[in-house]
């Protein structure tokens, strides 16, 4: 009796430590073909610090397995391995990559928005990319002239090129955007697409008018006004009173009393809610309204 005893207790512990064992090579990514084990390895060293060894392995996947179902999922991870480490140049890559080859991926919502993220970032960092170019002061040169002689904006200058003020040197450098931006509103999906040179720079989430009231067509920019007042009914309602539905900024489009602005009521952001304006987060369109400048083609779609 007591010799089945111990051998069903020992049958019990090898169960144990049998399925234990399966667990843990299933998390290891042991089980499954190489790819999945590439990517199950770098997860588990991405977890524990080991950048170097999960970007090894991302790259080993991606390089021998450019087709394997998980190539995509193996970009993503890369890409944000590079953002954390503020490589933007290098994570903008992996997403381009996955956007190019990937169009179908379930996880390409997900990609341009951090590809939105790096572009931005990026644009407003002193890093040259192939999507910029240098200037070099003249005398009598001053940011505001060129600003406009190369399509871009002041603020945009000072963040790119971390200048506090407006002072600039003969024989200075200065970065600047290459390419001349676009906007393209999407009204049935609620979205604002800004583009370089018909390159994705970043969506932003909008509002945009009940009763399909915003205009439709391809307009300008042609007023441009931080912390604007709202007028409304002959009344004024000064910025940053609670009941300013303008937000922070107004970029005016050449169709009288239409424009992009910012919001009280984030809630809302998504919704055809507005009097037909395109209406942005705060945050969204102080960053838009550093980007673009006056006469900004701006797309209206349905």
């Amino acid at each position: 009796m007591r010799q089945r005893i111990m051998l069903g207790v020992s049958v019990a512990v090898g169960l144990v430590v049998l399925i234990g064992g399966v667990v843990w090579v299933s998390q290891q990514g042991m089980l499954g073909s190489k790819p999945q084990q590439l990517y199950a390895h770098a997860v588990s060293a991405a977890q524990d610090g080991r950048t170097a060894d999960a970007q090894a392995r991302l790259e080993e996947l991606i390089s021998t397995y450019p087709d394997s179902p998980w190539a995509d999922d193996a970009l993503l991870k890369l890409g944000e391995l590079y953002e954390q480490q503020q490589q933007f140049v290098e994570a903008r890559a992996m997403y381009r990559t996955l956007v190019e080859r990937f169009p179908d991926s379930s996880l390409l919502a997900k990609t341009q928005e951090r590809l939105g993220n790096v572009n931005i970032a990026l644009l407003f960092s002193p890093i040259v990319t192939d999507l910029d170019k240098t200037h070099e002061v003249q005398p009598g040169d001053t940011l505001g002239r060129i600003a406009t002689a190369n399509g871009t904006t002041v603020e945009c200058l000072q963040r790119a090129n971390g200048l506090k003020g407006d002072v600039i040197r003969p024989g200075q450098k200065l970065k600047l955007p290459k390419g001349r931006f676009t906007i393209v509103v999407d009204k049935s999906q609620n979205q604002l697409l800004l583009t370089e040179d018909n390159q994705f720079m970043k969506m932003y989430p909008v509002a945009t008018g009940k009763d399909n009231s915003t205009p439709v067509g391809t307009f300008k920019i042609i007023t441009k006004v931080p912390n604007p007042d709202w007028y409304t009914q002959g009344a004024i309602v000064p910025a940053g009173s609670e009941q300013n539905i303008l937000g922070t900024r107004w970029m005016g489009i050449d169709k009288q009393g239409f424009g992009i602005h910012g919001s009280v009521d984030p809630s809302a952001i998504g919704q055809q809610v507005t009097a037909g304006c395109v209406r942005m987060n705060n945050s969204d369109v102080e960053e838009l309204f550093a980007i673009v400048p006056l006469g900004t083609e701006v797309t209206i779609v349905d």
